[in-house]
C-alpha cells in the first residue's frame, strides 16, 4: 500500500489517523503542496485531479479523495469499525463529517487561497478572513448537531471512534493553525481534546510528520 501524504494537508491528516487506528502499515510518498509537487507530471499520473491524499493498493485505480479513502479503509480492514452498525447512526456519522470534508475544509485549500489572490487580487489579510469565516461556520454546525441531536456521547456517536470524530479533529486542528481553534464550541472541544489523548490521533498530527515545522500561526 502506498499512501501519497503532506503534513499541511487535513485531508491526509483524516487517512493517516485511520491508518493508525487499524494498524495499517503504508509506504508515504511525500507530496509538498506548497512547492506545487501535485502538479507535476508525475503526481498527475497518480491523480489527474493533483489532490491529495491518493492511496494505491494493488491492482486498481488509484484511491483519491478522503472519505471515499476512509471508507475504503473501513470496509477491507473492519476493526475497528469507523462507522456504526445502525443504518441511521451511520447517515449521522456521515453528515457530520460532510460538514467537515465537505463543506469548510474545501473553502480554505491552497488552490482556493491562490484562486482569491491571483484572480481577485484579495490581499492576505482579506484572505485569513474568508478561511477564519469558513472555520467558524464549521464549528457552529458541528456544534450546533452534537449540543442539541441527543448522539453525542464521549464521542460524536456515543463512546466508539467513527469516521465524524477524524474529521471533526481535522477541523479543530487546522482551525488552531489559523487561530480559530475549538475553544469557544463545548463539545467540538471536548471532543478534540479527548481524540487527541488517542495515541492514533497524536501520532497523526500534523507538526508530528517529517517535514513539519516545530509550531505554526497561519
Amino acid at each position: 500500500m502506498k499512501f501519497f501524504s503532506f503534513w499541511r494537508s487535513l485531508a491526509s491528516f483524516r487517512v493517516r489517523i485511520a491508518l493508525n487506528l487499524k494498524g495499517i502499515e503504508t509506504e508515504v510518498v511525500q507530496v509538498n503542496i506548497l512547492r506545487g509537487e501535485q502538479c507535476t507530471d508525475a503526481f498527475r499520473r497518480v491523480n489527474p485531479q493533483m489532490l491529495i491524499p491518493a492511496l494505491e493498493d494493488g491492482k486498481g485505480p488509484t484511491l483519491f479523495q478522503s472519505l471515499a479513502i476512509l471508507e475504503y479503509l473501513d470496509e477491507t480492514h473492519p476493526k475497528p469499525p469507523l462507522l456504526p452498525k445502525e443504518a441511521r447512526a451511520r447517515a449521522w456519522v456521515r453528515g457530520l463529517a460532510g460538514i467537515v470534508a465537505c463543506d469548510a475544509h474545501p473553502l480554505i485549500v491552497p488552490r482556493i487561497r491562490n484562486f482569491l489572490e491571483q484572480e481577485f487580487k484579495l490581499d492576505e489579510p482579506t484572505r485569513m478572513k474568508w478561511i477564519r469565516h469558513w472555520f467558524v461556520e464549521g464549528y457552529k454546525a458541528l456544534e450546533s448537531h452534537l449540543a442539541n441531536d441527543g448522539v453525542t456521547g464521549r464521542y460524536c456517536c456515543g463512546d466508539a471512534i467513527t469516521l465524524a470524530d477524524i474529521c471533526l479533529v481535522s477541523h479543530s486542528v487546522g482551525g488552531e493553525f489559523f487561530d480559530r481553534g475549538p475553544a469557544p464550541y463545548p463539545n467540538v472541544a471536548r471532543i478534540t481534546e479527548a481524540c487527541l489523548k488517542e495515541d492514533a490521533f497524536a501520532r497523526a498530527h500534523p507538526l508530528k510528520q517529517p517535514g513539519a515545522p516545530a509550531s505554526i500561526s497561519h
